[in-house]
């Protein structure tokens, strides 16, 4: 197995710099890709802090390092930095023939990747099928975020548009707050998660089952103490109207 680095910046050909100084692979010749309409629409997640604050992060970032894997902040404000990544893939995936490239199917194998502030989930993809020379399209795989919280494990999927290494600088250098995971997504939706995670997910059905049945009981019961007080100021109000009515021919 290689030492599971690599660099978005050595494919820097496959790139170019736009007018908002953003990071993004050239566009290819014909039909636009699904999604592209809807880019105008989607916020940048590293526009919420402004460059006085990613200062002040990279350089609270880098003093929690450990293993030199710091992040380098440029006079434009755009940082770079490393991120790992875990392959959890079910099936060994398609690469080039005789391409010498070992199969990233190995359940646990960790990648680091060198990128930049405005480099995507989806190039990130891309780039980890390159570095293996992966043949299979990159819509069949996910990158997904897992977070530790207490005992319990959360996983995310990212959406093609966030940025992992704003994600990285936000959670700290931590592997064990915030870790990212690629995984196929074209298999059963369950089948992509771990056992930890589907019992966490019940867990979490059976808390909001509990929550709603309370809110339901709730409601019923509210709604039951309207009517019966409703229907004892009805029973009243009719007997009072009776025994005016009636009340002199009875005595």
């Amino acid at each position: 197995m290689s030492s599971g680095y690599s660099s978005l910046e050595e494919d820097a050909e496959d790139f170019f710099f736009t007018a908002r100084t953003s990071f993004f692979r050239r566009a290819p010749q014909g039909k636009p890709r699904s999604g592209q309409q809807d880019v105008e629409k989607e916020k940048e997640t590293h526009s919420y802090l402004s460059k006085e604050e990613i200062k002040e992060k990279v350089h609270k970032y880098n003093l929690a390092v450990t293993d030199k894997l710091k992040m380098t902040l440029n006079s434009n404000g755009i940082y770079t930095g490393f991120i790992k990544v875990q392959m959890e893939l079910c099936r060994p995936p398609q690469t080039s023939p005789n391409s010498g490239k070992l199969s990233p199917s190995s359940n646990g194998c960790m990648n680091t990747l060198h990128i930049s502030s405005t480099n995507t989930v989806g190039e990130v993809i891309e780039a980890l099928l390159k570095k293996f020379l992966v043949t299979e399209s990159p819509a069949k795989f996910a990158l997904y975020k897992r977070c530790h919280r207490e005992d319990q494990v959360y996983a995310c999927k990212l959406s093609d548009r966030e940025h992992p290494l704003y994600l990285r600088l936000v959670a700290g250098p931590r592997t064990d707050t915030l870790s990212f995971v690629l995984r196929e997504h074209e298999i059963g939706e369950w089948e992509a998660f771990s056992l930890p995670e589907l019992q966490n997910f019940l867990r979490i059905l059976d808390k909001e089952e509990d929550e709603q049945l309370q809110n339901l009981r709730g409601r019923y019961a509210a709604y039951r103490h309207k009517l019966e007080e409703a229907l004892r100021e009805n029973l009243a109000h009719c007997h009072v109207h009776y025994r005016l009515q009636f009340g002199n021919l009875l005595y």
